[in-house]
């Protein structure tokens, strides 16, 4: 196994298989998750522990090399949500299927993350229906 395939795997059970950003679990998402870096390696991010994330491909593609946003109440440049420092908990909740910011931290990653894209938005609810989601330890 090599030094990637092991970031990869500690990423991924640091996370709890579940995306970094959005909180979906891989066993309920048809698309690859991806080792993602925080600091993108274009801005000299490198490929170590405290710099990568475990993200659905949504979420990955959305966010890329972003490291801030501007948050949609202020208009200011704010950093995104950075999971190696930052608790889930204190930035976003679920408001039904909706995940909702309670920070401006938490503004700006909604809006770059498109972590309320209609389709989401419709899985969630569709999976909370079902009593699939949101993990048990996010309440």
């Amino acid at each position: 196994m090599s030094e990637f395939d092991d970031l990869r795997r500690l990423a991924r059970e640091r996370a709890g298989d579940r995306c970094e950003y959005c909180l979906m679990p891989r066993a309920l998402q048809a698309t690859p998750y991806h080792l993602e870096h925080v600091i993108a390696r274009q801005h000299r991010g490198a490929t170590i522990e405290s710099n990568v994330a475990w993200a659905c491909s949504h979420c990955n593609l959305h966010k890329g090399p972003n490291v801030g946003g501007i948050d949609p109440d202020t208009q200011r440049l704010v950093p995104l949500f950075n999971p190696r420092v930052d608790r889930w908990q204190d930035h976003f909740t679920f408001v039904g299927p909706r995940v909702v910011a309670k920070t401006a931290v938490g503004r700006a990653t909604v809006v770059v993350l498109a972590l309320n894209d209609p389709d989401y938005v419709e899985l969630r609810e569709s999976l909370i229906a079902e009593g699939r989601f949101p993990p048990p330890d996010v309440h």
